[in-house]
């Protein structure tokens, strides 16, 4: 595979969050893998996706690193028999620290709305800002993107907070048992339809507030503005 083949979404589903989901729910008894052997082989599976595709991409991915370093965390809060608040805090301080990272940048020349969003990889940039020099709208579209800069990291707040309140629901037995790594694996199959499509979704309207924003400075429809 190259480093510019499409993502499989449904395999990346599979390996980071179904597989070992299971492992965590199924064979973390003292009659199958056991607690800790469960849990290391559960987080192998997304973190060899997450290195396989830093090493495709071949460049830093602050996001994918961060995620790296999530899974990190976990094995060794379960590995070191951690209290479990310190997994509540880790769930929350993921994306916590990215929503705060991109409401700083809001601040700055370069609001990460255009890495994740308003990027070269998703839009025709060059040309969308040509369209804006040439109305006179492009000072107003930077202020559109700081607007998109806040809402986007409103949606990381939003996942930190829900982040927290699952993990300190469901995660409750001592870190390094069987109990705790089939919670944990409850967790991590929850976190998908409560947490990540609601976060989804509030992206999705961030994308939409920029798509209307071209569409009305640069008079570039979406399906101009976007790359197929």
């Amino acid at each position: 595979m190259s480093a510019t083949a499409k993502p499989n979404v449904m395999l990346e589903l599979l390996l980071t969050l179904i597989i070992p989901s299971l492992i965590l729910m199924k064979l973390s008894d003292p009659g199958n893998l056991g607690a800790v052997n469960a849990l290391i082989l559960a987080l192998a599976f997304p973190l060899f996706w997450g290195l396989r595709d830093f090493w495709l991409r071949r460049k830093f991915n602050l996001l994918a690193v961060l995620g790296i370093v999530s899974i990190l965390l976990t094995g060794g809060i379960g590995l070191l028999q951690l209290d479990t608040r310190w997994l509540a805090i880790k769930e929350a301080a993921i994306p916590g620290l990215i929503g705060l990272a991109v409401v700083i940048s809001a601040h700055t020349r370069y609001p990460l709305v255009r890495m994740l969003l308003f990027s070269p990889l998703l839009m025709h940039v060059d040309r969308i800002q040509e369209n804006l020099e040439q109305r006179g709208n492009h000072g107003t579209f930077e202020g559109r993107l700081k607007s998109a800069t806040w809402m986007l990291g409103g949606s990381f707040f939003f996942s930190s907070l829900m982040n927290y309140i699952l993990a300190t629901w469901i995660v409750t037995s001592p870190s390094g048992t069987t109990a705790f790594n089939e919670e944990l694996g409850r967790l991590t199959l929850l976190s998908y339809p409560m947490i990540a499509l609601p976060s989804m979704l509030i992206m999705m309207a961030v994308l939409y507030y920029l798509a209307r924003s071209i569409r009305e400075l640069a008079g570039m429809p979406l399906s101009e503005a976007m790359k197929h």
